[in-house]
């Protein structure tokens, strides 16, 4: 297949050696798993259960909070001691409702919904309700309800699934492994998607840097006729999913558009071996495979630990810290999150743990800024950092929107990439935010005035009705009185 050019990029040190050739392993159980409410993008899960409450492994724990949710289960049998707050598995540190689950041991299974037999003979509706139900999410990190993004082919006439299996950030090799381990599965799962989606083919797009991957995934795929393996460069941000898409069609997505508008749709490599489990067995999404790793890591692994399976389990499991990280991070160096500790729970995006040494994270103080150029030379986006920047820092949001902002992915190239060591990627995000709390303000200001509107509405109609009613009385009270003097003069006659 003929590959287009990208734009922009960088070529970081990649650092997978550490973890590629470390097979899947299984964590142990730990004694109690923390499972948040809020897993996904959207509103959060409502629970179902109380404090006290037994639960069966796959039980249903909570359920999806709107139309753009997911719903939670458990990934083991036993006891909810608690739902309580505590804190995320994000930067900002907030806590957030939380359903603690003490393990028995037993791994009791629920009854699971059962297995649709042939999923490409079935309803797409039908294979987009089992998805939903199960809770199955992006899990290369964006967390998008996987059953939202499956109904895109009502929408959109839709020509390609393109199965995300770049993984470009450094150090993570989960989904490399997850190809080399469990292929069948997961082509398995992408021809049901493609089905879903009413999408003729599936192309597996694969960086060059995972040999293994590309090898073992097209011996699986060479019996398919509808799927197609390509290598990639090693590139990155290849794994973003509109550069992915223009290196393999030559389409490049408009700004604010959706790869859909193109014909394209993309899943990571994890969400299809999950859509596969909950469509041909009736498995809700209970587990991940998390990559741990980084310089202060005794033992790097790639781990499949169960939903709300704490970070320091993990890595107490990889043979502890060798030395304090100067931060851990997750998900990739480039575009992860660091977090508050290590007291937070893996959740269903969680697709790296890393503890960065110093060394690793490279942080310098910032200079002011010489105006090379660089960042705009490498931004896959066109869009020119330093401008936009310039604007941010001045607190002009409006004029960073102008420049297109808001079209950033968030990638970090210019970042990693600027002599001077300014940490743009945290201007963009900044402003970004910004951005997003004006719109929302909008809209609820927007929405206060459609209130009033109804409400004066309302008002000026019953008044009118009082007035009319009024009116029409006086009117009575008018020809009643006509008559009473009418009928006063005929009797005087």
């Amino acid at each position: 297949m003929k590959l287009f050019p990208v734009r922009g990029g960088v070529h970081p040190d990649y650092r997978k050696e550490r973890t590629a050739e470390a097979a899947i392993v299984a964590l142990p159980l730990p004694k109690a798993l923390y499972l948040p409410l809020q897993q996904h993008i959207g509103a959060p899960a409502e629970a179902v259960v109380e404090a006290g409450q037994r639960v069966l492994k796959g039980q249903l724990l909570a359920l999806a909070g709107g139309p753009v949710s997911a719903p939670v289960h458990a990934p083991t049998s036993g006891l909810v001691a608690a739902i309580a707050t505590m804190t995320a598995p994000h930067p900002s540190g907030l806590a957030q409702p939380t359903i603690i689950l003490e393990p028995d041991g037993r791994e009791e299974w629920a009854a699971l919904p059962p297995p649709i037999p042939d999923p490409f003979a079935a309803d797409p509706a039908v294979i987009r309700a089992r998805v939903a139900d199960c809770g199955i999410v992006g899990m290369g990190g964006a967390t998008f309800p996987s059953a939202v993004k499956l109904a895109l082919g009502t929408e959109h006439k839709l020509d390609i699934l393109l199965l995300n299996g770049a993984e470009c950030e450094p150090y993570l090799t989960c989904d490399d492994r997850l190809m080399r381990e469990r292929a069948e599965a997961v082509l398995d799962g992408a021809r049901i998607m493609a089905h879903a989606l009413g999408a003729a083919r599936v192309v597996v797009a694969i960086e060059a840097n995972k040999p293994q991957a590309l090898e073992i995934m097209a011996r699986a795929a060479a019996a398919l006729a509808d799927v197609t393996v390509v290598k990639v460069p090693a590139q990155y941000p290849m794994g973003s999913e509109r550069h992915l898409v223009q290196a393999i069609t030559g389409r490049e997505t408009p700004a604010r558009k959706l790869t859909a508008d193109l014909g394209v749709v993309v899943h990571n490599v994890a969400t299809a071996q999950a859509v596969r489990e909950a469509v041909r067995f009736g498995r809700p999404l209970l587990s991940r495979v998390v990559t741990v790793s980084g310089g202060a890591v005794a033992h790097p692994a790639n781990v499949e630990a169960p939903l709300g399976a704490l970070v320091s389990d993990l890595v107490d499991f990889c043979g502890g810290l060798t030395t304090p990280p100067r931060q851990v991070v997750n998900g990739g160096p480039m575009m992860g999150q660091p977090l508050p500790s290590l007291a937070v729970p893996v959740v269903k995006g969680m697709s790296g743990i890393l503890a960065l040494t110093a060394a690793e994270t490279n942080e310098q103080p910032s200079e002011p800024c010489i105006r090379c150029g660089t960042c705009v030379t490498i931004c896959p986006c066109g869009l020119v950092p330093v401008e936009m920047a310039a604007f941010i820092r001045k607190e002009d949001i409006d004029g960073a929107a102008r420049l297109g902002v808001q079209d950033c992915v968030s990638c970090g190239s210019c970042s990693y990439i600027c002599p001077a060591h300014i940490p743009l990627v945290h201007f963009f995000n900044y402003a970004k935010g910004r951005l997003a709390e004006k719109a929302r303000e909008a809209r609820r200001t927007d929405r206060v005035r459609q209130l009033v509107e109804v409400h004066n509405t309302r008002l000026d109609k019953l008044a009118a009705a009082r007035a009319a009613q009024a009116a029409a009385v006086e009117a009575a009270r008018a020809e009643a009185a006509k008559a009473t003097g009418a009928t006063g003069q005929g009797g005087a006659s």
